[in-house]
Order: C-alpha cells, then structure tokens, then sequence
C-alpha cells in the first residue's frame, strides 16, 4: 500500500512537470489592427507570479496601457471581442485604486522614439498552470497594448484610449508554426504575393 502511494505521488509530480514544461515560457505574437505581427510576449511561471516580456515595434512613442483580457480573441479592427479586463476576483481597475487591482492590470510600457519597446512585467498572484487564476482557464485570454497610458485609476480600464495591439493567450496559439507576416509591408505588397 506505501509503494502503491509513492507510485502515485511520483507519477503526478512527473505530470506537473511535464504540464510546466508545455506552459512556460510561452510565446505570444503580438498583432496590430492591420493584421501585421509586430512583436511578442513571453509569458514565464515564477513562485506566486507570472513574468511577461513584451518586445514589441512600429507604436508611437510615449506610455501605453497593457492588460490581460478575458477573452482570447483579437479580431480587427478594435479586439473588442477580446472582452473586458482579466478580473476573476472582482476587484476594481487599477495599480493604484485603494480597492485595485485587476489581476489582468499591468504598468503601463514605454514606447522609444523609434517606435519599440522592451519591457519585463509583473502579474501578481497570477499562474499559467490550472485554476481560477489561469491566464490560460478555459479557451485562455488575451494581451492588449492601448493606444494611450492607464491612469491607473480610472473605472473600468484607466482611460487608456483604443486597443491597437492584441496576442491571443492560449496554448493552441503558442504552438502554431505560422510565419508572422513583416509588419513594413503593405496591403499591396501582400495581394501581389
């Protein structure tokens, strides 16, 4: 019976690991409204945290608000459908509203003047592995860039402006080979391939 117990113990310890192996890091592209890949977003299980790594180009320069979405869906021109703020506790919006924040709720990045940005980011009590607080609970969510910074206040989103870069968080997405598209390419260009 102590075996049988051991066994099993070692049998899920070996499935835990191979389930953090296939969920972290993962990588996510980043699309524009156009449709263009122009960055991504590497997701990174950490003791009571996961660690986003956002490199991202063609933004204008200044601060940009950045959340996790409830839903995992990007679909143009606005990602609307990619729903509201990640926000399994309920919490209000914002890094610095006394009754804060939502767990989806990031500091805002900084775009350079040429247009990138590279910036290493914090979800507190979030997990890649199962449960409530999953950014990959169900089908996944979603990461969107604003067009303009979160006040970190503001009910429901900051005032962040529009949504003009989205990355679908789930491991469907994250294991596809698809070449991304060369976001200084134009729409002409493209029909001619």
């Amino acid at each position: 019976m102590y075996i049988k117990k051991i066994m099993l113990s070692v049998c899920l310890l070996i499935l835990v690991g191979c389930q953090a192996e296939e969920r972290s890091p993962l990588d996510v592209r980043l699309y524009n409204t156009d449709d263009d890949a122009i960055g991504t977003a590497t997701f990174k299980e950490e003791a009571d945290k996961v660690t986003v790594k956002v490199k991202v180009e063609g933004l204008e320069q200044g601060l940009h608000g950045i959340h996790i979405h409830e839903y995992p869906k990007c679909d143009a021109p606005d990602f609307q459908t990619a729903g509201n703020h990640f926000n399994p506790e309920g919490s209000e919006h914002g890094l610095m509203h006394p009754d804060g924040a939502h767990l989806g709720d990031m500091p805002n990045i900084e775009v350079e003047a040429d247009g990138t940005a590279d910036a290493e980011l914090e979800l507190p009590g979030a997990t890649l592995m199962d449960g409530n607080k999953s950014l990959l609970r169900e089908s996944g969510t979603s990461i969107i860039i604003h067009s303009s910074q979160d006040d970190g206040v503001s009910q429901p989103a900051g005032n962040a402006g529009e949504r003009i870069v989205c990355g679908i968080i789930s491991l469907d997405e994250a294991t596809q080979d698809e070449k991304p598209s060369d976001p200084t390419e134009t729409n002409e260009d493209k029909e001619k391939k």
